[in-house]
């Protein structure tokens, strides 16, 4: 029995159509990820599904008792100065305002006055059954590893989203929303969210432009274009193939009924030949046909990104040598020398707080390292998309903004009107005139890309540019960052993302130690594998009794000149043709690893490779110490 079903849906947002006929079901078990464009109306559908939201018509039938709940893309808290617990307890509505007031009670100072409310209190939670809600905060809070005591404002951008997800799951929904869940999460938190999502026991629906967890979490996937809600019974993968064949049908369906309109209205000027008694039933299927093709609702089109080359920089971009930087109680960057030179497509991978965005501005010249050096290139013309967005005046319309205060802009030498400058963003007249602060989050995104590239660069830094762009926007954006000649130094989440365009990663791995790897987070993740492989491997070890009371082995001056026995001398000579066998496998295996297809196979098929490639990688490390020992 389905959890939810909606038939014949129609709503609209002024002149835009945000439902048409729409059809929605929900079934328990369900994971559906919702795609569109930006600005299509998925969270406005989000709101109708839980109730907040009343369509202008249809029906909506959700089974009775069931429990809604919704993770909102915008994270709006009462106050930044509630603690964490008061926003979880807000969650069970009325009973959540008791459980708070009762939780501030005994954590603050008590006289007579607390002790008497304190008592009206307990009653009014054992009436109610409190105590068991109670106890699913503290479970949730539990799991989520949140701190109760902890306020809001003093969390960054992935742990609020934290207390987003608690909120929505304390009261137990039997359908969860999420909207843009990962966005502002670290890649150790969009895995936790999988793992979170994976468990949930109810449908979840959920908003994205994660490529990675769609493919990893969505059972079928709903697409809002146009306002059809169309299902797809299917994976990701195979959803894009289908959903391409879809519009190439459309546009020959289209393109044989705009001729055949072409003819008739040929037809029609001829005059009182048309007319004719005989002729009036073709006349109004003429009407028809026009009032069909004035509702029709095209395709929208696809952005067109383009970077305003600057001139070239010089071979270097910036050289790091032995560079530490450090805030109170946290060392961030720990004597780190690298290299960035012109070209390198650069992308920064690790937890939120780990000092991305500090090593940027290191690498950029706009802080000093605590020691070390920096040295800067020559002619560098930087853009920089601002993970915060906070430079744009939200009481300024988007043509305002990106044309400040000019008609026209200048790409690449040659002058453009600023409305068709931001057409190629997808802004019509209309929507560019509006003012920054009423724009959609894909929206905005848009319009930071848009500054970005109407200014002269030859390096760019984006930080965080992928959260709120639609598919076809951030497909754009890959391309144009993997043709673009100059420098990009990325920090990103997206998994997809950074394997398309990094050149080459900067792992946080704590305590200010940062490693490099050539490549994108696929060799990451393997590298983590692999280190995470060893540092098991050692640990059993350890763990081993033999080994721990095996006596040390010290070599003798004489040892080291004695002559091999002749069963060491056989193993010399098998060595280099065992290690050439396992160094062929190891490779085999990291093409099969660094093909993108390979993450979309069966977690358990993924988990039994990568520990194949480390278990061969360790016996490589040990046949390779072992012909070192004997051919000394």
């Amino acid at each position: 029995m389905p959890l939810l079903r909606a038939t014949q849906l129609h709503h609209s947002i002024g002149q835009q159509i945000v439902l048409d006929n729409a059809e929605l079901q929900l079934e328990a078990g369900d994971r559906v990820c919702l795609l569109g464009r930006n600005g299509c109306g998925k969270s406005t559908l989000l709101r109708i599904v839980d109730g907040n939201t009343v369509v202008d018509s249809g029906d909506i039938w959700r089974q009775p008792g069931v429990k809604i709940a919704r993770m909102e893309q915008t994270l709006d808290f009462a106050s930044p100065e509630e603690t964490i617990y008061d926003v979880v307890a807000d969650g069970l509505a009325g009973l959540g305002k008791i459980l708070r007031r009762y939780h501030e009670l005994i954590h603050g100072e008590m006289g007579d006055k607390e002790l008497n409310e304190l008592e009206k209190l307990q009653r009014e939670i054992e009436v109610n059954d409190g105590w068991l809600f109670q106890q699913r905060i503290e479970n949730i809070l539990s799991r989520l590893e949140l701190d109760a005591e902890a306020t809001v404002c003093s969390l960054s951008g992935g742990w609020r989203r934290r207390v987003a997800l608690a909120r929505a799951l304390v009261c137990e929904p039997d359908i969860l929303l999420l909207d843009e869940p990962t966005n502002h999460l670290d890649l150790d938190g969009i895995l936790w969210l999988e793992q979170c999502v994976m468990s949930f026991q109810g449908c979840v629906l959920f908003v994205t432009h994660d490529r990675a967890l769609i493919e990893k979490l969505a059972t079928r996937i709903v697409e809002l274009d146009r306002g059809i809600l169309t299902n797809y019974d299917t994976n990701y993968s195979r959803y894009l193939e289908l959903r391409e064949h879809a519009l190439e049908v459309e546009a020959e369906q289209n393109a044989l009924f705009d001729k055949r309109l072409a003819q008739e209205e040929v037809w029609i000027r001829q005059g009182i030949k048309a007319r004719r008694t005989r002729n009036e039933g073709r006349v109004r299927a003429l009407e028809k046909m026009r009032n069909e093709r004035s509702e029709r609702r095209n395709v929208t089109g696809s952005a067109s990104l383009s970077v305003n080359l600057g001139d070239k920089t010089g071979k270097v971009v910036a050289e790091l040598t032995d560079v530490t930087f450090e805030v109170p109680g946290k060392l961030l960057v720990d004597k780190l020398s690298l290299l960035v030179c012109r070209g390198d497509k650069l992308a920064l991978i690790g937890p939120n707080g780990a000092g991305k965005t500090t090593l940027l501005r290191l690498i950029l010249g706009e802080l000093s390292p605590q020691s070390g050096t920096v040295k800067a290139g020559t002619k560098l013309q930087v853009a920089y998309f601002d993970q915060l967005r906070d430079r744009l005046d939200e009481n300024k319309r988007v043509v305002d903004i990106v044309g400040q205060g000019r008609d026209a802009v200048t790409i690449n030498g040659k002058d453009r009107h600023i409305m068709s400058y931001l057409g190629d963003f997808l802004f019509t007249p209309e929507r560019a005139r509006s003012h920054f602060g009423v724009l959609s989050g894909g929206e905005r995104a848009r319009v930071q890309l848009a500054c970005l590239f109407s200014q002269p660069a030859n390096v760019l830094v984006m930080d965080e540019p992928t959260n709120d762009l639609d598919m076809e926007t951030l497909e754009l954006l890959e391309s144009l960052l993997v043709d673009f000649s100059g420098t990009v130094l990325l920090v990103s989440h997206d998994r997809s993302f950074v394997d398309s365009v990094a050149s080459s990663c900067l792992l946080f791995e704590g305590n200010g130690q940062i490693s490099e790897h050539v490549g994108g987070y696929t060799e990451v993740s393997n590298y983590k594998a692999r280190a995470a492989a060893q540092q098991k491997a050692v640990v059993n070890t350890k763990e081993t009794p033999s080994a721990a009371i095996a006596p040390a082995v010290t070599a003798s001056p004489a040892a080291k000149t004695r002559k091999l026995s002749y069963k060491d001398q056989r193993e010399l000579d098998s060595l280099p043709a065992k290690i050439e066998a396992l160094e062929a496998k190891i490779a085999k295996l990291g093409e099969t690893t660094g093909d993108p297809a390979f993450y979309q196979q069966d977690g358990e098929k993924v988990s039994q490779t990568l520990d194949q490639l480390s278990s061969v990688q360790l016996e490589l490390d040990a046949c390779m110490e072992r012909w070192i020992e004997l051919a000394d």
